[in-house]
């Protein structure tokens, strides 16, 4: 089981020490109050934004045993922390440091966000370093700029240092085949060993411990409840099938690249098209990334506890899990590709649920949504609310073949729960 590191208060002054003052739980020692952030400061947050989604889009950069959302959790909340550092506003996820009231939060922010990135992706320095340094050049006096520079190093310094030994180091375990009806096993084409079968083991940003929002039991293989739900992706998820309609296709497709970037993406266009300043900017995606990797870990947690098969494998070998309502189709294969790990919970459903309430608590039930994907270029897709497109990027894993609906009601309210945990520390 694992134990949260975040909300660790440390007060550091002006070049001095850091001398922890509490742990978990305590409110955070008031900080000196100096002017807000400057309106259009959300462009710091944004561009930093985009150069780690252009990062871990880049082959080669991304550690593979290494889950990206732990990325963006550092740089947001090292952002997230400088800019309440230099503003006096808002209460920090790990730290308190006090700064001198004139440093400017702009350069705080870019200089936590370059520190904290530059420490992930070293290939990356020179890209970093020249980002860093426009930011920069348009910091103005240049005291406040010197000083938010120093508040920006500190804070990455020491959450960096915090996260140091968290787990995600160390080498996946192999993960043996299941051999049980209902046990996972590696999936075509190309039967991969399991992924990220260490990120349970991972150390928490926010939630106390890993399992704390743990789905349920998986339902009965023999029960009306499994039938149901294998029969839906058999006829929906199959690559030849004759009852997904066109625009079902269209969602598989469209959703089919790593969850967590859509996200990103779509909160991207939210705070830019709110005109929001540097304090709300770096609290969103903070709040949105934290709840992504604890969501992740969380999500492997119960993928790893419960080890339920893929549709795939549930499909070709229903001939053997014991429920006379299920038949087995030796040459069934789905829609797209099934992912290296577990079905149970679907990890789209729980990431998409997480951002649904971040974003929803901040812009309200009702903010128009425009989506693009990676996954298929030019396609644009337009929701009435976050709750629609998280809705959709769920059950887009059911048409393409790689979840049951179990999967993503159990992902849904997995990601309700740690999110709303995180909004509420």
């Amino acid at each position: 089981m694992t134990t949260s590191m975040s909300r660790r208060h440390l007060l550091v002054t002006s070049g001095a020490a850091a001398a922890v003052l509490a742990t978990t739980g305590l409110p955070a020692p008031a900080a000196a109050a100096v002017a807000p952030a400057r309106p259009g400061g959300a462009d710091v947050v944004l561009a930093w934004n985009r150069e780690l989604l252009a990062i871990v889009r880049t082959a080669g950069l991304q550690p593979a045993t290494v889950h990206p959302t732990r990325s963006f959790a550092l740089l947001h909340a090292a952002i997230h922390d400088a800019v309440v550092a230099t503003t006096g506003t808002g209460r920090p996820y790990l730290f308190t440091v006090d700064v001198p009231g004139h440093a400017a939060p702009e350069a705080a922010a870019a200089q936590a966000a370059h520190d904290a990135l530059a420490a992930l992706y070293p290939a990356r320095a020179a890209e970093l370093a020249g980002l860093l340094a426009g930011q920069l050049a348009a910091v103005t006096p240049p005291a406040a700029r010197a000083a938010g520079v120093r508040a920006g190093q500190l804070v990455a310094r020491l959450l960096l240092g915090l996260r140091t030994g968290d787990g995600s180091a160390a080498t996946p375990p192999v993960l043996p085949p299941g051999t049980a009806p209902g046990q996972y096993r590696p999936t075509p084409p190309a039967f991969a060993p399991a992924a990220f079968t260490h990120w349970a083991a991972v150390t928490p940003f926010v939630l106390d411990r890993a399992d704390r929002f743990r789905p349920g039991p998986y339902p009965a293989l023999n029960g009306a409840r499994y039938a149901k739900a294998l029969q839906e992706v058999a006829a929906t998820g199959r690559d030849t099938s004759t009852t997904r309609t066109a625009d079902e296709t269209v969602q598989a497709r469209f959703w089919a690249a790593p969850i967590w970037n859509y996200w990103n993406e779509i909160a991207q266009s939210v705070v830019a098209g709110s005109r929001a300043n540097l304090l709300v900017a770096a609290r969103v995606f903070a709040r949105l990334n934290l709840a992504f990797a604890d969501a992740v870990i969380a999500f492997y947690e119960a993928k790893y506890h419960y080890r339920i098969w893929r549709p795939v494998t549930a499909i070709r070998l229903a001939g053997e899990d014991g429920n006379p309502a299920t038949a087995g189709v030796p040459d069934w294969s789905s829609l797209a590709t099934t992912p290296a790990d577990p079905a149970y919970p679907g990890a789209h459903s729980v990431v998409s649920q997480a951002g649904a309430l971040v974003l929803r608590r901040e812009y309200g039930p009702r903010w128009p949504v425009e989506v693009r994907s990676e996954a298929l270029p030019g396609v644009v897709r337009r929701f009435p609310s976050f709750q629609h497109a998280a809705d959709e990027a769920g059950l887009s894993r059911i048409a393409a073949g790689v979840h049951t609906r179990l999967d993503h009601e159990a992902g849904r309210q997995l990601g309700l729960d740690v999110a709303a945990f995180v909004l509420r520390s």
